[in-house]
């Protein structure tokens, strides 16, 4: 299995700045997007939400923009699970231009389940774990994404 595709959008006139650029805070908001799209893929969707009272919530982010993305471009995101333990998925979401492989932006996510009761951490359900192992064992033979872990900082001069 590829990376999944869980967002597909036109770029919109209110996500430019005065450039014809999409504005930063729109690609976080095209990513979240995404995320919530692997969620439903992975049963985390509202009715589970409604139903259990844990939801998926973003622990930390790295964001890259590697590539202008102009008004009205059709983009589209794909989502690889890079690693997940019992109550964490690690992804990695690239936004594309629809059908191309050249990544225009980068996004690395860290994402806890937690039971909104308290809130505190808790596993995922069996089922849900069960459909995280499947889709990451379909990913298994995807390389490893070329910003993953990227850390930022300036070089130290000595």
């Amino acid at each position: 299995m590829p990376a999944l595709t869980t967002y597909t959008t036109a770029i919109l006139p209110e996500w430019v700045d005065y450039n014809g650029h999409l504005r930063d805070a729109f690609y976080l908001l095209i990513f979240s997007y995404a995320t919530d799209a692997l969620m439903d893929t992975l049963g985390l969707d509202s009715e589970n939400r409604d139903a259990s009272g844990h939801s998926l919530f973003t622990l930390e982010l790295h964001l890259n923009y590697l590539h202008e993305v102009k008004l009205g471009a059709e983009v589209e995101v794909h989502t690889q699970l890079i690693a997940h333990d019992a109550k964490r998925l690690h992804l990695y979401h690239s936004l594309h231009l629809v059908g191309e492989e050249r990544a225009l932006a980068g996004n690395e996510q860290m994402l806890l389940h937690v039971d909104l009761a308290g809130p505190h951490s808790a596993p995922f359900t069996e089922a849900t774990l069960e459909k995280i192992i499947a889709v990451s064992a379909a990913q298994a033979d995807l390389p490893k994404p070329a910003l993953l872990g990227r850390v930022i900082g300036l070089p130290v001069r000595q």
